[in-house]
């Protein structure tokens, strides 16, 4: 057997922690970058949803990490890059039930909310990158593309939107541990 082929899994193995490393340092777009002037590659991974690619998640933090705590949260960008077309209302529906299976807001406020995103959510390609922008005690604020969509300023959907993937009880748990793998305070 050749030297290569039994050192495969040392070259595997370096292989991957050089991704690992690549990964933690990778640049943040410039759009998160103004909005997180010290952004960090928190974690990301792929959502599927009966086996079909729908996007890849990117979870960009501060210095301090993600914190869910409302008292002590610090803002953080979500990035999806989506692996197909939808229509803005159906990411705007999809959105709200998900809400509505994580019992976060009233009927009303799920209504209001879905009005405010089928308003501001456009339709999407391959390749199109949506990514929201947690503003702790304020909402949110989308961009497609790194272009400005608009804002929804009420503190309540703020958290409601970002639990889609980042409450415990969420019904992507594998992503939301992939999204925080290196979230904590460095």
């Amino acid at each position: 057997m050749s030297v290569l082929l039994r050192r495969w899994p040392a070259w595997l193995a370096l292989l991957a922690a050089a991704t690992i490393a690549f990964g933690a340092r990778a640049a943040p777009p410039a759009h998160i970058a103004a909005e997180l002037p010290q952004a960090r590659l928190a974690g990301s991974g792929t959502f599927r949803y009966f086996g079909l690619h729908i996007y890849d998640a990117t979870l960009w933090v501060g210095p301090n990490g993600y914190r869910a705590a409302a008292s002590t949260a610090e803002k953080f960008a979500l990035d999806l890059r989506y692996a197909r077309a939808f229509l803005g209302k159906r990411i705007a529906s999809r959105s709200t039930d998900e809400m509505e299976k994580l019992k976060l807001g009233t009927l009303a406020q799920r209504a209001q909310w879905d009005a405010k995103m089928t308003a501001i959510f456009p339709d999407v390609v391959e390749g199109t990158h949506i990514t929201g922008v947690y503003l702790p005690n304020e909402g949110a604020r989308f961009y497609r593309d790194g272009k400005l969509l608009g804002e929804i300023l009420d503190p309540e959907f703020g958290h409601a939107f970002f639990a889609i993937w980042l409450d415990p009880k969420t019904t992507g748990g594998p992503l939301r541990e992939a999204l925080l793998a290196d979230a904590a305070p460095r």
